[in-house]
């Protein structure tokens, strides 16, 4: 393959920069609880033109779906990245679920397009859903957690942490360290932790959370 097919050309940073203009725009709208807004809403939002909608999406409903993906994508590379270094899998769930309650005080607009999604966000392909799984899964396997239907497993740590997002969304004051924290606990007790352990693995040091990811809330270039 050359340079020359390998290089983005003027068009093809354009379109980039309309379609990462819209998908900004939807997240902001998401995030403010607004998902009845118009498509001239969208695009006017997104300074772009009208027409140069439907050259990046069939519908507001796909607009909407990707806007819910990319953020799902931006915390499942941030919280990939933190858990690459342990091996317990009670651990790593232990780890993903106090730094998620802190991730809301880092990007609190990028938890609230999560939150303005539902439980739904819990049935979906990317993000929260399938990693929660596979710590479960894994630490269930390993012994760590006592034996539990997979989908419910799921179902009842994610309404666990939406629970703690939504807590920590609406009280700016409390202390999100200390919640995740005493969450995490409770999570891990659930899954049939005894005491001692579960104090451990939801106290002590936590690694550094890596930078923010470019990931626009409002309008693209």
């Amino acid at each position: 393959m050359t340079a020359e097919q390998t290089t983005p050309t003027r068009t093809d940073r354009r379109r980039e920069r309309t379609r990462n203009a819209l998908l900004g725009a939807a997240r902001k709208f998401l995030s403010e609880g607004k998902s009845s807004v118009s498509i001239k809403e969208i695009t006017d939002a997104a300074d772009v033109g009208f027409g140069s909608f439907y050259n990046h999406f069939d519908s507001k409903e796909q607009l909407f779906d990707e806007a819910v993906r990319s953020a799902l994508n931006v915390y499942s590379t941030m919280r990939d990245q933190v858990v690459a270094r342990y091996d317990d899998p009670a651990e790593v769930f232990a780890v993903s679920f106090r730094l998620t309650g802190r991730l809301q005080r880092r990007l609190p607009e990028m938890v609230r397009v999560v939150l303005n999604s539902g439980m739904g966000v819990m049935l979906r392909d990317e993000g929260l859903a399938p990693r929660a799984r596979q710590d479960i899964v894994a630490a269930q396997e390993a012994g760590r957690f006592e034996p539990m239907d997979p989908d419910l497993a799921v179902m009842a740590a994610g309404g666990t942490l939406l629970g703690l997002l939504q807590l920590l969304d609406a009280d700016p004051h409390a202390d999100a360290a200390a919640l995740a924290d005493d969450m995490a606990y409770r999570a891990l007790r659930m899954f049939g932790v005894n005491k001692r352990t579960a104090q451990r693995l939801s106290s002590g040091p936590l690694p550094q959370l890596p930078a923010d990811p470019d990931l626009p809330l409002g309008a693209g270039e």
